[in-house]
């Protein structure tokens, strides 16, 4: 064992403050991380889960849903806007 005694693990020949405060400052970013990173998931779920809901609503029909491919069409010229309106 490179240490003699616990202790002398802990402090590593003064070392240890700045060792330990760098193991702690990682471990908290990777934890800090790991949690975004699930609840950033969590949210992407439940919002497509919610639009899928919305494309199974029984207000679509069914036929307009097979030929759109569940996409809404958006104008993309000015007289293609205000001619449906």
């Amino acid at each position: 064992m490179a240490f003699d005694s616990f202790n002398a693990f802990i402090l590593m020949e003064g070392h240890g403050p700045y060792v330990w405060t760098c193991y702690g400052v990682f471990f908290l970013l990777v934890a800090v991380i790991a949690w975004l990173s699930v609840r950033d998931r969590r949210r992407v779920v439940l919002s497509q889960q919610q639009e899928q809901a919305r494309a199974t609503s029984p207000g679509v029909s069914a036929s307009t849903r097979d030929r759109t491919g569940g996409f809404q069409r958006i104008p993309t010229t000015q007289s293609e806007s205000t001619s449906k309106s």
